[in-house]
């Protein structure tokens, strides 16, 4: 997750460390591919899914990092030969009834690496495009900085990002707003709360388009009611969407069943929604 890419770096600043990823899995395992770990001397960032597999690979990392420390100067061992897999079976011998066989990979870190390893792990997050700068969009951002998502934040007012935000989230001003469709990353899921009804239009037309000719979105949500979709429909039918194009379009957004319009608890069904449509990769 975002949150853990930042505490990983942050940690390499102090000291070096063991970067812990399952690598693959056969049958059940806690965590799936792609899913890491960071082990320090003192101490750890995010999980590979805790319990006694957990425990061992702690164990085996930092016996790497003592190897290393201790290595002598004369002959040190290169950074590759340091890589190394591992198997362990999640049965009796580890006391985890997942059944299952994971293979964990082991590869030392240090501050050098730091560069490639935000690069590395942020690059497998799903490409989400967030409309709207205001109290909607403030609390989403908040939500997905802790999430496997790599965002576009976008408005047509530059003053109204924060001086912070996330790793995974980049601010970006487009004006006219929806400008901003045409280069979107393929596959990219799309929310629209901009400040103005008109701009969303805009902006959904655009998604729409880009859709019609690349097929390439996967996901186009826009905030609002039944009723300001049901407006947003008629427009749309009069600039020449079919009925099949405008089923593509989510309104209102969030998942069933949460009633609530505070900012915080729309953000929160949102990003659920969000993780039921697409399964993005492990951060």
């Amino acid at each position: 997750m975002p949150r853990h890419t930042a505490e990983l770096l942050n940690q390499l600043q102090h000291a070096d460390g063991v970067l812990v990823t399952v690598h693959s899995v056969e049958g059940s395992g806690p965590r799936d591919v792609g899913a890491w770990m960071a082990v320090f001397p003192h101490t750890l960032v995010n999980t590979i899914g805790g319990g006694h597999l957990e425990f061992q690979a702690i164990d085996e990392a930092r016996a790497l990092l003592h190897k290393r420390a201790n290595a002598s100067a004369e002959a040190p061992a290169s950074h590759e030969d340091h890589i190394f897999t591992l198997r362990y079976a999640l049965g009796p011998a580890l006391g985890q009834c997942c059944g299952g066989v994971v293979h964990l990979r082991f590869e030392p870190v240090g501050v050098a690496d730091a560069p490639a390893l935000q690069q590395r792990l942020l690059a497998n997050g799903q490409p989400l495009a967030l409309f709207g700068g205001g109290h909607v969009g403030r609390a989403l951002i908040h939500v997905l900085g802790n999430l496997p998502f790599v965002v576009r934040w976008i408005d047509s007012r530059d003053e109204i990002f924060p001086a912070q935000v996330p790793l995974n989230v980049v601010t970006e001003h487009s004006d006219p707003v929806h400008a901003a469709v045409a280069d979107l990353a393929p596959n990219s899921a799309v929310l629209i709360m901009s400040f103005s009804h008109a701009e969303d239009l805009d902006v959904v037309a655009a998604c729409l388009k880009r859709q019609r000719a690349l097929g390439d979105i996967g996901f186009i949500g826009l905030i609002g009611s039944k009723t300001k979709w049901a407006t947003f429909r008629h427009r749309l039918e009069a600039r020449g969407f079919s009925a099949d194009e405008l089923a593509r379009v989510t309104c209102p957004i969030g998942i069933e069943g949460i009633t609530g319009k505070e900012p915080e608890v729309i953000a929160v069904a949102v990003a659920a929604q969000l993780l039921q449509r697409a399964v993005p990769s492990a951060l």
